[in-house]
């Protein structure tokens, strides 16, 4: 009886070492490998121009995919081929909404007046989901807080170097965003997360945000859904150009 317990227990150790091991080298290479859906194609954006699925927000034009917050026409200029902050006229936003996304956006800061420094040395914002401000600012010489720097997420998040090439010169955004998800009572389920590049250098990796950004006060989250992107007024003639979107 014990013996035969034994031969028992041997076979049955080889039996799930067999059967632990056999899945694995019986596994032919197309077990792992899927067709569909296959993705969709896209041509790479050249130069300056927009890859082939992208929203184009501004070519340079006109500013018809833009208005002013209140729903009225979009009241900034357009010259030389760049939108331009009218100082006063206020902040506008896209007419069409946006979550997830790719942002590309290019900005140029204009030689300051002697009342231009710190933070309105080329201050405006871009606001994600009308809410969560990247900085745009001239932080060339400009000894601000640093929460406030150009790269920062306003008042959260300062950039990990600065790459800002100098005044009056064209600096480019590449901006990956994912939007915070709320649950059906409003209740935070996850928290936003983003990544900023700036001239080609990152300066916010996969940053999770603790909420909005506002001037005063911490940061909190209040549920919302898809929201227009946003570019401050603040008070500055900054110019912008090239911008355009992809929905992610």
């Amino acid at each position: 009886m014990k013996k035969a317990v034994i031969l028992f227990s041997f076979l049955l150790c080889g039996a799930y070492v067999a059967h632990a091991q056999s899945p694995r080298e019986q596994w032919k290479p197309e077990s792992t490998e899927w067709y569909h859906p296959v993705p969709a194609k896209v041509t790479p954006g050249n130069g300056t121009s927009a890859p082939s699925d992208a929203i184009v927000l501004f070519d340079g034009k006109d500013l018809s995919k833009w208005e002013s917050m209140d729903g009225s026409p979009a009241k900034w200029t357009v010259k030389d081929g760049a939108m331009i902050v009218a100082p006063g006229a206020g902040s506008i936003q896209t007419k069409q909404y946006f979550g997830d996304c790719q942002l590309h956006i290019e900005f140029k800061t204009p030689v300051p007046g002697k009342e231009n420094t710190l933070q309105m040395k080329g201050n405006s914002g871009i606001m994600l989901q009308s809410r969560y401000e990247v900085q745009v600012l001239d932080c060339e010489d400009n000894p601000t807080y640093v929460n406030g720097y150009v790269g920062s997420i306003y008042k959260q998040s300062a950039p990990m170097v600065n790459p800002f090439t100098g005044t009056d010169k064209w600096q480019v955004y590449d901006i990956y965003w994912k939007g915070p998800r709320f649950g059906t009572d409003g209740k935070l389920e996850a928290p936003a997360m983003i990544t900023v590049v700036l001239n080609g250098v990152v300066v916010q990796n996969n940053y999770v945000l603790k909420g909005n950004t506002p001037y005063t006060g911490l940061p909190k989250y209040t549920a919302h859904g898809r929201m227009p992107l946003s570019l401050q007024d603040h008070g500055v003639e900054v110019a912008f150009r090239n911008i355009w979107i992809r929905d992610l």
